[in-house]
């Protein structure tokens, strides 16, 4: 799934380098290909919204993440007990709803402020567990930078912000769905099953929207781009860099997505922000970055 944005306690990897070992030049390059690629596959998906909509572009990034998934993993489906079968069930129903929301936040706000929104769910998990002073700061910097995105004004599409709010719910239970998914089921079978399931989910949207009326080659194309670059490559990139770079580093890097998600929004679809905007995901970053390189909570595995 994806590694948004992506950390991993449902992929079993080897244990990153300790936390003063120095990051070098290749999985920075990584991490940073990864982070364009899955905003870009997001906004070559927005292409396709006018003929098959962020559903049919959800479904078939659905398809594509169980591909993957289930090439990799190999999940032995028969084998699996109810205790490892419901989180696994979960973890795929809260996996197609972030999706979802997202894909359609980004149909109604633009890629920049969806994905800066969706951002508030790791951060979330990464400041409940604590009880340092310090972190009620950044919560309030994060707050804050809420505040000057959804402020009321004539252009405000508050159903829009309430499903990248929503995207953010979805991230948090999927992390925390995640961690039980990797205690109890090895490797990435786990993450594999629940792909698999969120694709069977999604089928009939797929029937329906081939049946309704052809869909082009373009959009297809442009669909399974973001299937590709938005699961695919950041998967594979995740499992390299989480061998060489240290958990806080990783979840520290992945903090700048909203930036590089409003860059390829302005530069790929031209979805220009105002500078409060701009301070906004500011901020939100800021928060989120400060969060986990004085030790916040993990982000979990990636998603799909």
């Amino acid at each position: 799934m994806r590694a948004s944005t992506a950390p991993s306690s449902a992929l079993q990897v080897p244990l990153p380098k300790p936390e003063s070992a120095r990051v070098g030049i290749a999985p920075v390059a990584t991490m940073l290909g990864s982070g364009l690629a899955n905003q870009t596959g997001a906004a070559i998906g927005s292409l396709a919204f006018p003929v098959v909509g962020p559903i049919g572009v959800v479904a078939v990034r659905q398809y594509v993440a169980a591909v993957v998934l289930f090439a990799i993993g190999r999940p032995r489906l028969r084998e699996f007990t109810w205790r490892q079968w419901w989180p696994v069930l979960l973890l795929a129903l809260v996996f197609g709803t972030m999706n979802l929301s997202l894909y359609t936040a980004v149909d109604r706000i633009g890629l920049g402020l969806a994905v800066t929104l969706e951002f508030l769910g790791p951060l979330a998990i990464a400041l409940a567990g604590s009880r340092r002073r310090v972190d009620t700061l950044y919560s309030l910097l994060a707050a804050a930078g809420v505040v000057v995105l959804m402020r009321p004004r004539p252009s405000a599409d508050y159903l829009g912000m309430s499903l990248g709010l929503l995207a953010a719910a979805c991230w948090a239970a999927y992390i925390l769905l995640n961690r039980t998914v990797g205690e109890r089921v090895p490797g990435a079978q786990g993450a594999a099953a629940a792909a698999a399931v969120s694709a069977v989910l999604f089928l009939p949207v797929g029937i329906v929207l081939a049946v309704r009326e052809p869909v082009t080659a373009a959009a297809l194309l442009c669909a399974v781009a973001a299937g590709v670059l938005s699961s695919a490559v950041p998967y594979a990139a995740d499992l390299f860099t989480l061998r060489h770079v240290p958990a806080r580093a990783f979840g520290l890097f992945m903090s700048v997505n909203p930036v590089l998600a409003a860059l390829v929004g302005l530069v790929g679809l031209g979805q220009a922000l105002g500078a409060a905007e701009w301070c906004g995901i500011a901020a939100i970053v800021a928060a989120n970055a400060l969060a986990l390189s004085v030790g916040g909570g993990g982000r979990g595995a990636p998603k799909g």
